[in-house]
């Protein structure tokens, strides 16, 4: 690839301690959350719910999350991120705990169920912004850092489901709710014994000289969705994402599935699902090795390999074929992950960008509920082959659209900067609205 260089010694910039506690804090969560879909799916049905039920259970998180993070971004900005994200913690370590009681108890109500999901929803919305600043103060190579956590929360998706499955055969949905749980006090456990390095020089918290209150809160929740408009690179591809979700992956993940249960059952279902999985470590490990000066520009020419997944199964193609479409979908969305991720974290400075992460994810996330609500009506008036056919057109258009963007191609990378105690001081580049 043009313009990309090879690193050998990118390792040495990203272990210590305090980073190794962080990765470990954010594989154990994700091995829970891979958990969860499961114990949900066989708690509730084994206590006489349907699908329904299921479905609005996870659609109370998802909900909590999206609306609440933008607000999350304001607090990771303005206090202690770590001791934010501890607390986010201990409050899931709890509902997963009270969740485990109730299904070990038989007394299983919907209402509370789904009241425990929206508290887990709110937690996850404090924790996520502050993500997105720790991980730049912790590693200089701050792409290396991305590699490697996204090749732990992919091993950890491969591992979860699995052992979930097995939690309920041989324990109970409550045995998985409890395991759940206890990934969350490791997390918190290992966010206590984190000594996050001091902001970088010039660096200041949101709330300096302004003190506190409502208007202090919405005047800093304006000055970060101005700092995002400001970066045409980055409203543009959330713009372009929004037309992801809603054509792509939202009736990718639910077609898929319809398709491949009904025409090879639900063992092959898991196989492809592995196969997804496993690409997207290898395409982790991909992003650990490549260095590319463009980095988005790279990520989009990698994003190009998710039409084979949508492609495949629409096509009707064979196990093999399409088991290989998901493993070279999951290696160019993982890749492209995190080229997006590095260039948030190293192109904001940091006195905004837990703000401004917290509207990249609310943006990334508000149209997948609408193209997952979209695609059984689409299925029925053009057949769920054709839809999936067309996802994979559109993901290549959507490639295109983001490689037509200058300020998306030409983004140059930033590398940051190695500040006192080996902490990284990232780098505003010259100019906030041109980074070409």
């Amino acid at each position: 690839m043009a313009g990309t260089s090879v690193r050998p010694t990118g390792a040495r910039a990203v272990w210590s301690r305090d980073f190794a506690l962080f990765f470990t804090a954010r594989a154990v969560a994700r091995l829970g959350d891979t958990m969860l879909p499961v114990a949900l799916a066989a708690g509730l049905l084994q206590h006489g719910y349907g699908a329904g039920a299921v479905g609005l259970a996870m659609a109370a998180t998802a909900a909590a999350f999206a609306g609440l993070v933008v607000f999350g971004g304001v607090l990771a900005d303005r206090f202690s991120t770590r001791k934010l994200m501890i607390g986010a913690d201990l409050v899931r370590l709890g509902t997963q705990a009270l969740a485990a009681v109730l299904f070990y108890s038989g007394h299983v109500v919907l209402w509370q169920i789904c009241a425990i999901g929206f508290a887990n929803g709110v937690a996850g919305a404090v924790f996520q912004p502050g993500v997105a600043s720790t991980v730049p103060r912790l590693a200089s190579d701050v792409q290396g850092a991305n590699g490697a956590i996204r090749v732990a929360e992919s091993a950890a998706q491969l591992a979860g489901p699995a052992a979930a499955g097995l939690l309920v055969g041989f324990a109970s949905p409550g045995g998985v709710f409890a395991a759940h749980a206890a990934t969350y006090a490791l997390s918190a456990l290992c966010l206590l014994l984190l000594r996050l390095p001091p902001l970088a020089p010039g660096s200041r918290p949101a709330s300096s000289g302004r003190g506190s209150g409502g208007k202090a809160f919405r005047a800093d929740l304006a000055e970060g969705w101005r700092e995002f408009r400001s970066r045409p690179w980055l409203w543009s591809v959330i713009a372009v994402w929004c037309v992801y979700m809603i054509a792509v992956w939202g009736p990718t993940v639910p077609l898929v599935a319809t398709e491949v249960v009904q025409e090879h059952g639900p063992r092959a279902y898991g196989l492809v699902n592995s196969a997804l999985g496993a690409g997207t470590v290898v395409g982790g490990l991909l992003a650990l090795r490549l260095r590319p000066r463009r980095m988005l520009r790279a990520g989009a020419v990698g994003l190009v390999g998710f039409a084979a997944f949508p492609a495949s199964v629409g096509a009707g193609l064979g196990l093999p074929a399409m088991a290989a479409g998901a493993a070279v979908a999951g290696a160019g969305m993982s890749f492209w992950g995190v080229m997006w991720a590095t260039s948030v974290q190293t192109q904001v400075p940091p006195d905004v960008l837990n703000r401004i992460h917290a509207y990249d994810v609310a943006g990334s996330l508000a149209m997948m509920p609408v193209g997952q609500a979209l695609a059984g009506p689409a299925a029925s008036v053009l057949g769920a082959d054709h839809v999936l056919l067309l996802s994979g057109a559109t993901s290549f258009a959507v490639c295109a659209a983001l490689l037509l963007i200058p300020a998306v191609r030409g983004l140059v990378r930033v590398e940051a900067a190695t500040g006192p105690s080996g902490a990284p001081a990232p780098t505003e580049p010259p100019s906030r609205t041109q980074k070409c």
